[in-house]
């Protein structure tokens, strides 16, 4: 079966916009109109995801927007209102056109009696932790607690994540200086001397030609220059968003020399803390274990994750079945295995997160220490031997005089 964006009105004339599976278009359109719908349009999903489905419709929700949404539906919750009219009462106050109409959608299908966790995975733009914390909140009856742990949960991946962003901001303004910098060198500083050593007919050292005709090239070519980059840059992405490019890309990252161990720590924050999470909501360990996997966004730590759920449903200890992977540090196993014989692995496993974290960001910390002062002498460097590479004629020609 295929998927279909269809466009209707319902008979209170709201305007809703959902994904449905079905065979044809014809089909939707005509299983919609015999439940009361005015169907606009019906289109192929296949026509509007050009990078694949995950690219697209992760544009609709930012993380930090969607836990906003969950403190609000839970404090209208614990206030006594039903879900429905919680759900109605959020909707109507969003601005998000896309998060809008999911939530529309999401409290037509709990009017139908669907549960609201089926209601969200059927949106496909949540994560299945959530879906599945949802879920184990609804068997137990205590929904209000499993959403307030999701939102713990969310507030401290986010917040990491920030942290995680912002130690970048300041190498990212350097490489983008240095980059104007050199273009503006290359491209109307370099073209200046170049006419001005023309008319003099002065001979010329070798590294002056080169950074000469280097800059003569830009200047003449900037139109090929820039399309290639464009072409370039579009490739790479279209690439990465592959199922095949993201493996790579992924694997690339954990071999990549300081920050590939600094990406496995933090794989390894996120994932002990999703799965905590799960077993504190009361989920069982290989349940919690399979979520966890299809969860973390990391292919190499998923598949290792996946293989250790097998194991553990094997009747395996769940240290043993990670140490078996090989992938994850000692330490990490260590107190996992403590956390199993002493039957507290939620609260240990929130202990590897912190322990985890804390020290992504002490490496991050110190990595840019010296990722900084490299760029700053890479760039005083660079500019250095492009300034005295155009100079060296005017210092022969002056001691000549």
């Amino acid at each position: 079966m295929a998927e279909f964006l269809i466009k209707m009105a319902d008979e209170r004339g709201h305007v809703l916009q959902q994904v449905e599976n079905g065979v044809s278009a014809q089909e939707i359109r005509e299983r919609f109109a015999q439940q009361g719908f005015l169907v606009y349009t019906v289109k192929s999903r296949s026509g509007l995801l050009p990078f694949g489905r995950r690219g697209l419709r992760k544009k609709v929700l930012k993380p930090e927007q969607f836990v906003i949404f969950n403190q609000q539906f839970l404090t209208l919750i614990k206030a006594g209102l039903p879900i429905l009219k919680s759900l109605s009462i959020l909707s109507k106050r969003q601005k998000n056109p896309g998060f809008k109409a999911m939530l529309e959608n999401i409290q037509e299908r709990v009017k139908s009696g669907e549960l609201l966790s089926e209601a969200f995975e059927a949106q496909g733009t949540v994560t299945k932790i959530y879906t599945t914390t949802l879920l184990a909140g609804e068997r137990s009856g205590n929904l209000e607690e499993v959403l307030g742990r999701y939102i713990a949960f969310q507030r401290i991946s986010v917040s990491f994540r920030k942290k995680l962003i912002s130690s970048l901001w300041y190498p990212g303004l350097l490489i983008t200086a240095l980059t104007v910098m050199l273009t503006f060198l290359m491209t109307y500083v370099v073209p200046q001397f170049a006419d001005l050593y023309g008319s003099l007919h002065a001979e010329l050292p070798a590294v002056t030609l080169f950074m000469l005709s280097v800059g003569r090239g830009i200047q003449n070519y900037y139109y090929l220059i820039l399309g290639g980059l464009a072409l370039l840059v579009l490739g790479t992405m279209t690439w990465v968003r592959s199922e095949k490019g993201s493996k790579a890309l992924d694997a690339l990252r954990y071999k990549l020399p300081l920050f590939g161990e600094i990406w496995m720590k933090y794989q390894i924050a996120m994932f002990s803390r999703t799965l905590s999470t799960l077993l504190t909501g009361g989920l069982p360990l290989v349940p919690s274990l399979e979520t966890a996997s299809q969860s973390i966004n990391s292919y190499k730590i998923s598949s290792n994750v996946e293989t250790a759920a097998r194991r553990v449903r094997e009747g395996r200890a769940l240290s043993f079945s990670l140490e078996e992977t090989g992938f994850f540090p000692d330490l990490a196993i260590e107190m996992v295995e403590v956390g199993e014989s002493t039957g507290a692995l939620p609260s240990m496993l929130n202990s590897v997160a912190e322990f985890y974290e804390e020290d992504v960001q002490n490496s991050l910390a110190t990595a840019m220490q010296m990722i900084e002062p490299a760029i700053l002498i890479f760039m005083g460097v660079t500019v250095a031997f492009v300034l005295l590479s155009l100079y060296m004629p005017i210092f022969s020609l002056g001691a000549r005089v």
